[in-house]
């Protein structure tokens, strides 16, 4: 499963992550920050299109090496591996894996070296985990579209250049994607939120007034959007799993390390058996949670029903992240509640993961029914 690529690219990006993203990190989220010379960096490694062709700039690696990148940035600072999951997967994959070559070859290469940045707008104020109801409507006149409604919740909305936004073309399932720039007539970016953890990726409102986009624009065949928005989840699902993994990765590294020098009755409560608890179940679900990840990452290449596998990954990982977390809290004990050490921003960045990209309660519900209509397999 793993190649020797895969392994340099983890080398690789855990060389850069430790010298150029974690030194910031306590600082991204207490400014609430976004760094977009890290993204530049990113850019320089060819990793901003981690999935795409080098003919476009991109890094020419697989799902499985997307979630590795994921993982490593998510050790370090799981907003700026969100915020680079929004680029690299819900816009530069998407539009990849959907553009014609006229539009790959507009927009590729600048979102592959960082001149620009993407996002994805698909959730709306009314509408989250029901997608298919979204109200943002696009209408036809002459060689444009003209769309109208309002996006929530957008990482990067507030930085990005380029966005692939959904919006209803037709009756209830007929629904189209689109390649909007910031600079569309009638686009504009609302408040940016405040919020519990990832705190350093950006996060608003997209507000479409009547927004004019070129009929080239429409990305994929219309009232295409639901397939194409299907398999951009099943990815995203995966490869988000790799921040959850980073940040349990982090939970436990830093656990081990204080538990080892931290003595209470003078002796290093790793000899404690209730902390030795701890740390053997976070090194477990961890271990557990990876390959289900990479299984699941290895399955996307195989053009085999990926839902069920998608989902299964991503709600083990976000609840093992969170867990691990709280236990790296408790085995800190009072420290652990202090910003002065950083497991109790992980705690608050792991609680997204089980939001963000589907709720564990939808991920539960797309197994069942995958296991329903599929079986075991």
């Amino acid at each position: 499963m793993m190649t020797k690529e895969h392994e340099l690219l983890r080398e690789t990006v855990r060389h850069f992550s430790e010298k150029e993203i974690k030194p910031f990190a306590r600082e991204i989220d207490e400014t609430e920050g976004f760094r977009s010379e890290i993204f530049k960096k990113i850019g320089e490694l060819g990793l901003l299109g981690v999935t795409v062709p080098s003919q476009y700039g991109g890094g020419d690696m697989d799902v499985l090496g997307a979630t590795i990148v994921m993982e490593e940035f998510g050790r370090v600072c799981a907003s700026t591996a969100l915020s680079y999951l929004a680029h690299s997967i819900l816009c530069v994959h998407n539009l990849h894996a959907n553009g014609n070559e006229f539009q790959k070859k507009k927009y590729l290469p600048d979102l592959c070296s960082g001149k620009k940045l993407g996002a994805m707008g698909m959730t709306e104020p009314g509408y989250g985990s029901d997608a298919i109801g979204l109200e943002t409507k696009a209408i036809k006149e002459g060689k444009f579209y003209h769309l109208t409604g309002r996006k929530m919740f957008i990482t990067n909305g507030t930085v990005a250049q380029t966005f692939v936004i959904y919006a209803r073309t037709g009756k209830e399932r007929e629904v189209s994607s689109f390649i909007v720039e910031k600079d569309f007539p009638g686009f504009s970016v609302g408040k940016k939120l405040s919020k519990l953890g990832m705190r350093g990726s950006p996060t608003s409102e997209l507000i479409l007034e009547d927004c004019r986009v070129p009929e080239e624009n429409l990305l994929g065949k219309l009232h295409q959007g639901l397939p194409q928005m299907k398999k951009t989840l099943d990815v995203e699902r995966i490869t988000i799993s790799g921040i959850s993994l980073g940040i349990a990765q982090a939970a436990l590294e830093d656990s081990l390390a204080y538990a080892k020098d931290r003595k209470q009755f003078k002796t290093p409560i790793i000899e404690f058996q209730l902390v030795q608890k701890m740390l053997a179940d976070m090194y477990t679900w961890l271990q557990a949670a990876r390959t289900l990840t990479y299984e699941a990452a290895r399955l996307s290449a195989t053009g085999k029903p990926l839902s069920a596998m998608a989902s299964a990954c991503k709600v083990f990982s976000a609840e093992i992240a969170t867990q691990a977390s709280l236990h790296a809290i408790q085995i800190l004990g009072g420290y652990g509640y202090c910003k002065d050490y950083n497991v109790e921003r992980y705690l608050r960045d792991a609680k997204l993961m089980e939001i963000g990209a589907g709720t564990s309660e939808v991920q539960r519900i797309i197994i069942a029914k995958e296991l329903s209509k599929l079986g075991l397999h």
